[in-house]
Order: structure tokens, then C-alpha cells, then sequence
């Protein structure tokens, strides 16, 4: 009985490789981390097991045969939230783009370090718990619940991913203020190192889902060889 509920506090990881060294390896590292981890070989079968046991988090690689991760992240992310890490072969910054363009949080680039991706799965799941904070954050139309990780623009929600949601909220916090991609890479992501171009992507994403025209983006303003800054008073700042 012990071991029934100490399995069900686990967080639930789904490792999708069709390579079994890869997918056992991973799978060894993250549950001796800790967490109860489902595998499967190919995108069907990864879409069946997240239908079986909704996943807190999916390893997913980019490579599959048949249906390959992007659609398999597509159809997941068709069914609600879930945070996804990418796995690729390729150095090609494109696929890494078009990972984080279809909805994944995080990518590692094959060959990886398995400890390295550990500390991901980590990080990726710490931002998706409910922020301990309380009070909505308002701005320019935009209201955030940060417990209950919900975002609303203009009376509609809108469905923002773990990273961009949280992109959102530090925008929101900190009103008026530049902040250079690496800036937003520590405070945001917590890393002091990766690929910029995450947070390139994410802005962009970030920008087609609370700009009224993403092509002259008047809330998330770039600050040309800075970095990015959030015009628009919070609501507090509004009324002082």
C-alpha cells in the first residue's frame, strides 16, 4: 500500500526513442531521480500511453520513425498542456526551432549528457508547479493567476505553454525594464548557459498569442541590440 501511494506522488515522465539504448539509459537516469517513467518506441504508441497515463512531462525525440515528433507533440499538445522536452540528433538550428515553434519547453541535442537532461526534466517541471505567490498580475488588457497558471486576454484564455507563460509573468513584473536574452535565459529558464535562441523563439511565439498585430508588436517591444522590453503599466502602477 506504501509503495502504491509513494508511486502515485512520483511525477510520471514518458521517454519516447525508438533507439532502446537511448530510451533505456534515459529511463534508468530518471528514475533513479526519482520519477515513475513510461516508455515508448515510436508515435502512436506515445500517444496511446499518454491517453492511458497523462504524463507530467514528455522526453520526446524529434526523429521518430512513421510519425515523427513534431506531429506527435502537435496531436499531444491538441489535448492540453503538457511540458515536453525534444531530443534531436541534428545540430541544425532549424529542427531545434521548430521544436520550441510546435509547443516544446526545452530540447537537448543528441549526444547529451543523461544528468544534464535530469537537470532539465527538473527545471522544466519546478516551472510548471503553481507559483507560491498570490495575486493576479494585470496589464494592458492581460490578467495572470500565477497558482493557477492561467492566462486571460481581454475575457478570452489563452493557451500559453509552461516557458511562455512564465516569459509572460516576468514581463509583467517587470514593466518598462530592458532585459537581454541572456537576462531572460537565468531569470526565466534558471540557466546560466544554452542556446539563445530559445528565447528568440519563445518572444516570437509569446508575441503571436497577446499582440493584437505580432508584426508591430506594441506590448513586447525589441530594444535593437538589448534585448526585449514590456510596455504597459500593471495595473497597480496604472491607478498610482
Amino acid at each position: 500500500m506504501e509503495q502504491q501511494q509513494y508511486a502515485q506522488t512520483r511525477p510520471r515522465v514518458l521517454v519516447v526513442d525508438d533507439d532502446p539504448t537511448v530510451a533505456e539509459v534515459v529511463s534508468g537516469y530518471l528514475d533513479r531521480a526519482g520519477y515513475l517513467v513510461d516508455r515508448a518506441a515510436d508515435g502512436p504508441e506515445a500517444l496511446d500511453r499518454a491517453a492511458a497515463h497523462r504524463p507530467d512531462l514528455v522526453v520526446l525525440d524529434l526523429m521518430l520513425p512513421g510519425m515523427d515528433g513534431l506531429e506527435v507533440c502537435r496531436r499531444m499538445r491538441g489535448r492540453g498542456p503538457v511540458p515536453v522536452i525534444m531530443l534531436t540528433a541534428r545540430g541544425d538550428e532549424d529542427d531545434r526551432i521548430l521544436g520550441l515553434e510546435v509547443g516544446a519547453d526545452d530540447y537537448v541535442t543528441k549526444p547529451f549528457s543523461p544528468r544534464e537532461l535530469v537537470l532539465r526534466v527538473e527545471s522544466v517541471l519546478r516551472r510548471a508547479r503553481p507559483a507560491q505567490q498570490s495575486g493576479a498580475l494585470r496589464a494592458a488588457g492581460l490578467s495572470l493567476d500565477p497558482q493557477a497558471r492561467r492566462a486571460v486576454k481581454n475575457g478570452t484564455e489563452l493557451a500559453l505553454t509552461i516557458r511562455e507563460f512564465d516569459l509572460l509573468a516576468f514581463f509583467l513584473r517587470h514593466p518598462g525594464r530592458v532585459f537581454g536574452r541572456e537576462d531572460l535565459m537565468r531569470e526565466v529558464w534558471g540557466w546560466d548557459f544554452g542556446d539563445l535562441s530559445t528565447v528568440t523563439v519563445h518572444v516570437r511565439r509569446l508575441r503571436g498569442k497577446v499582440e493584437d498585430d505580432p508584426a508591430r508588436p506594441r506590448l513586447i517591444q525589441t530594444v535593437w541590440g538589448v534585448g526585449y522590453r514590456f510596455e504597459g503599466a500593471t495595473e497597480s502602477e496604472a491607478r498610482s
